[in-house]
C-alpha cells in the first residue's frame, strides 16, 4: 500500500464559502467529514429561524487518502492547510480528531470556540473527563471567560472549549 492510500484525516480550506457542497459530496460518496457547526438564529422572509452553520468559514476537515483528496480537488475548490514549518499537508492526530468532534459536534451543549491566539493563558494540566457526554475526552484545564473548561486543540487552526466541567469529574494525565 502506498502512503497515498492511507486515510488519515487532512485540515482543508474550501473557497468561496462551498464547505457545506463539499460535505454533502463526501457524505454522498461516503467520506469521512467534520466541520464545525453551530446554531445561529437567521431571518428569512421576515421569519427568524435556527439553522446549523460554519463556526470557521472554509474549513473541513477529511478522513481519507491523498489520492481521494486530489479527485475532490478537480470538482471543488479546495486546498490542503499546510504546516508552515515542515511545508506538508497539516495531518490531524485520530485521537485528538476524535477529541475536537465529540466536544465540537454536540450542539446542543455550550461550547467555545476559540483562535489560538485568543487563549492568553499560560498551560494547565492535561486532563480526561471520567463521565458525563464528554466522557473519555482528552484535553488542557484552563479558565476560559471566567470557568474552568476542558480545551480541546487541532493544533495551529482552532480550538474548542467544553462548558463548565466539576472537578470530581475530571482525572488528571500528568
Amino acid at each position: 500500500m502506498k502512503a497515498s492510500d492511507t486515510s488519515y484525516w487532512y485540515a482543508l480550506r474550501v473557497t468561496y464559502s462551498r464547505e457545506m457542497m463539499v460535505k454533502k459530496h463526501c457524505d454522498a460518496n461516503n467520506i469521512i467529514n467534520f466541520i464545525p457547526l453551530e446554531y445561529r438564529m437567521c431571518e428569512r422572509d421576515g421569519v427568524i429561524i435556527k439553522k446549523l452553520q460554519p463556526v470557521i468559514r472554509n474549513l473541513i476537515f477529511v478522513k481519507t487518502s491523498m489520492s481521494c483528496i486530489n479527485e475532490l480537488k478537480r470538482k471543488y475548490p479546495i486546498r490542503y492547510i499546510m504546516n508552515r514549518g515542515t511545508g506538508d499537508p497539516v495531518i490531524v492526530p485520530e485521537k485528538q480528531m476524535l477529541d475536537f468532534i465529540a466536544v465540537a459536534g454536540n450542539y446542543d451543549q455550550q461550547v467555545v470556540f476559540l483562535a489560538p491566539c485568543e487563549l492568553r493563558t499560560k498551560t494547565g494540566s492535561r486532563v480526561r473527563i471520567r463521565d458525563g457526554i464528554f466522557k473519555g475526552v482528552e484535553g488542557v484545564l484552563v479558565r476560559v471567560r471566567n470557568d474552568k473548561r476542558v480545551v480541546v486543540q487541532i493544533e495551529g487552526l482552532v480550538m474548542v472549549a467544553t462548558h463548565y466541567i466539576h472537578p470530581s469529574l475530571l482525572e488528571y494525565l500528568e
